[in-house]
This record gives C-alpha cells, structure tokens and sequence, in this order.
C-alpha cells in the first residue's frame, strides 16, 4: 500500500528544518543541501515541496507569522479583561520562551538577509506593524485608550518598542529575561491606557 503523505504538514517540517539550519549556521550557512539534510528528506524531495531556495526561506517566515498568529487567536478565546488581553496578545509576539526566541531569531535573521541581498530588490517583510496599528486604532475606537494620543505615533512607537524588545532580548538574555519583558511592556501599555478602565 502506498504511503500517504500530508504535503502541507512535510512543507511545515520543512520550514522547521529550516529555522534549526539558521539558528545553528545563519542564513549564509542555509544551504538546500543542510536544510534537506536536518529535514531527513532528499534534495529531489525537497525541490518538490519548493522549486526554489527563495521560496522555501519565504515559506519558513510565513509559518513564524501564522504560529504567533494561531497563538494569539488562541489568546482572543480566553476571558481576559481588554488590557489583559492585549498584553498576553503583545507577548505572543515578545521572545518570552524557548520557541518564540528561535521564532525571533530566525525571522531577524530572514529580514536582515534580505536587506542586504547583493542585486535583489525584494520587499522586507513588514512584521506585526500593520496589526500593532490595527490594534490601536481598535483600542481608541472602544475608548480604552487615553485621550488625546497621536494613533500614528504611538504605532510606531509600539513597533518600535516590540522590535527593540526583541532584539536586545536576543543579544542580553540576562538581562532582559521574560518577567523584565512583561514588566516592561505593563508599563507601556498602562501609559497609554485610559485611567478609568
């Protein structure tokens, strides 16, 4: 009997590979040859399930961004009050565990690669800003936040914020471990919330 294979769930196991190939040799050292090699598939296979080298780093950035955004929806589902909820949704997002620094890694690792690919002109991949304004904008429509605030401004400072986070938790772990990254963005989040909620 022939043996049935989920291409979607190979793809993923893939792309995981992936991420393990950059976290251990960056992404001048994500050969396809590596990459097939911890994935435990040919390189013919792989070349099925993507055509090109491009598509598969492509591919493994979506997952990074529809794992943060499965485990945010899972979030929403949780009877929090709202700010509650937009913390415990922020630090989806924050590396605040194991998966979530190799999700950060690896997506820094992709956008910088990129930025600096010699004759490419690709679009870098915008990250949660335009959901981070989406959630303000929301936020200020249900009247939770203070008056008076610059919506644009305080996107980008929230963006600004969340990548900052990010990446001086990868470079200072010590320092800058899960519990200050909650504290830091409570106070975040409480200056910008209206007093009376």
């Amino acid at each position: 009997m022939p043996k049935i294979v989920d291409h979607e769930e190979r793809r993923k196991q893939i792309a995981e590979a992936t991420w393990r190939v950059i976290l251990r040799w960056g992404m001048k050292g994500a050969t396809v040859r590596k990459i097939a090699q911890e994935a435990g598939v040919s390189l013919g296979a792989l070349r099925h399930y993507f055509t090109t080298q491009d598509e598969l780093l492509l591919f493994a950035m979506k997952l990074v961004k529809e794992r943060a955004a499965q485990r945010i929806r899972e979030v929403e589902m949780r009877d929090l009050s709202p700010k509650e909820m937009v913390i415990q949704i922020l630090l989806e997002i924050l590396p605040v565990d194991e998966q979530r620094m190799a999700e950060m890694e690896v997506w820094f690792a992709f956008v910088f690669h990129q930025k600096y690919r010699e004759g490419e002109s690709e679009e870098i991949p915008q990250g949660f800003y335009p959901q981070l304004r989406k959630l303000l904008f929301y936020l200020d429509q249900q009247n939770l936040l203070e008056e008076g605030l610059n919506l644009e401004t305080e996107a980008e400072r929230l963006y600004a914020l969340i990548d900052g986070i990010a990446v001086h938790a990868m470079l200072e772990t010590q320092r800058l471990h899960p519990e200050r990254i909650e504290q830091v963005l409570r106070h975040h989040i409480d200056s910008i919330w209206k007093k009376d909620f």
